[in-house]
């Protein structure tokens, strides 16, 4: 008997809308979920992929997080913000329902900004940078989480895994994009680990009482380290002012004390930045998609390679041949299915 099971990626859409859709949701909540998670399946991005259902399932039970909400745009406050009320849902929606309205407020005035509040945060963030991309246009995202991480010389949890992604469109190829978050390494990464029975690497956490730890019970009991010391630690701060005070949404640290356990998904704000390539470079010789280009070609002649290179691979085989599961990952997918809110 085969260890993994073979679903189209529609099929799997499937799957997980039917789960999504018993245990509650509208269908525009739903459908959007089911979408960035079968992205992360279908781009090997497991850490945000089926293994993420669990945990949107309790949030929804927890009642942390409105099955019934639809998203609104709120009027215009300025011609480059556009803001959007997630109504207590899910993100994934609310940045549905405002990206090709921030799309078109950054060709008009060359650049703009998303404003998202009152969300329950789920997904990757490479998924709206890509829709971005997908529209010629460049991007940055950036949202809080919960506090889970340490400041640089701190001994306890005050920022969040506070990822950022950045995009830039290049006509006939995969977008450069990226997705890091500023703690050395993403949440569900420990989790995963801690599934598998698998040591942290060295570095990547500290225990309850500020110690360096590599077990990975131990550190979601403690703190997750910054990458790169005080450069993460700074990066990490600038998005709880950027995406989290500025837009008038919670920080990290208010997000864990609202929610009150990092076992469920955290509800704050997300702000995402578009640019017009082209607006910005009028006047100056040259396009700047074809010096763009130039640079990412000599990155590659050097044998370096631009990231997100292997999500692209893996999605490519996935269009072709098909999403890989496990035999346990689809036992859990149908149990989902058959308990609804009952399963977890």
């Amino acid at each position: 008997m085969s260890s993994t099971v073979v679903l189209t990626i529609e099929a799997l859409h499937e799957r997980v809308e039917a789960i999504f859709s018993k245990a509650g949701l509208n269908p525009v909540q739903a459908g959007a979920i089911t979408r960035v998670i079968v992205a992360g399946e279908r781009d090997a991005c497991k850490s945000h992929g089926v293994y993420r259902i669990e945990g949107a399932l309790r949030t929804i039970k927890a009642g942390k997080v409105n099955p019934d909400a639809v998203a609104e745009l709120v009027p215009q406050q300025a011609p480059a913000i556009v803001r959007v009320d997630a109504k207590g849902g899910f993100a994934n929606s609310a940045l549905e329902l405002g990206i090709p309205e921030l799309a078109a407020r950054a060709r008009s005035c060359g650049t703009a900004a998303l404003v998202v509040n009152d969300a329950a945060h789920f997904s990757a963030l490479w998924v709206e940078v890509e829709a971005l991309t997908d529209r010629g246009l460049a991007c940055l995202a950036m949202c809080p989480s919960y506090a889970t991480v340490a400041p640089t010389g701190g001994n306890k949890p005050l920022l969040g895994t506070n990822p950022f992604a950045f995009g830039w469109p290049r006509p006939g190829h995969q977008p450069y994009v990226f997705d890091n978050a500023t703690s050395v390494a993403a949440r569900g990464e420990i989790e995963l680990h801690r599934r598998a029975g698998k040591p942290l690497p060295e570095g990547w956490a500290i225990d309850s009482k500020g110690r360096p730890t590599t077990d990975p019970e131990a550190a979601l009991a403690g703190a997750m380290l910054p990458f790169g010391g005080h450069k993460g630690s700074a990066i990490g701060t600038m998005i709880e002012l950027l995406a989290g005070i500025m837009i008038g949404d919670l920080t990290s640290s208010e997000a864990l004390e609202v929610l009150g356990t990092t076992t469920l998904y955290p509800s704050h704000g997300e702000l995402v930045i578009a640019f017009s390539p082209e607006a910005f470079s009028t006047g100056r010789a040259g396009n700047p998609l074809s010096r763009a280009e130039t640079l990412f070609e000599a990155i590659l002649g050097q044998g370096a390679r631009l990231p997100s290179q292997r999500r692209f691979l893996a999605r490519a085989k996935s269009e072709r041949d098909g999403i890989n599961l496990s035999q346990q990952e689809m036992a859990q997918l149908d149990h989902f299915l058959d308990r609804g809110l009952d399963a977890v």
